[in-house]
């Protein structure tokens, strides 16, 4: 299993909203609002690093309201 934290930028007004949808990705553990440079922090699940970069780029990328996102894999 691979795990990642992804730092999300969300558009003013879409953080709730974005969070919502987050929570609804297959491979999504949480997604908590934060303050500081970032809205939302999820942390995600997945089997490998393909199926973590389609859950990025194929599903969290395309929620509403989210600008950009930073992903930190973890390594231990």
């Amino acid at each position: 299993m691979v795990e990642a934290y992804v730092l999300i930028t969300a558009a003013i007004g879409k953080v709730r909203q974005a969070v919502q949808e987050l929570q609804r990705v297959k491979g999504v553990k949480s997604a908590r609002v934060v303050t500081g440079p970032y809205d939302i922090i999820a942390l995600i699940e997945a089997k490998d690093l393909a199926a973590l970069t389609n859950a990025i780029v194929g599903r969290i990328h395309k929620i509403k309201g989210i600008v950009d996102t930073n992903t930190a894999i973890v390594v231990e």
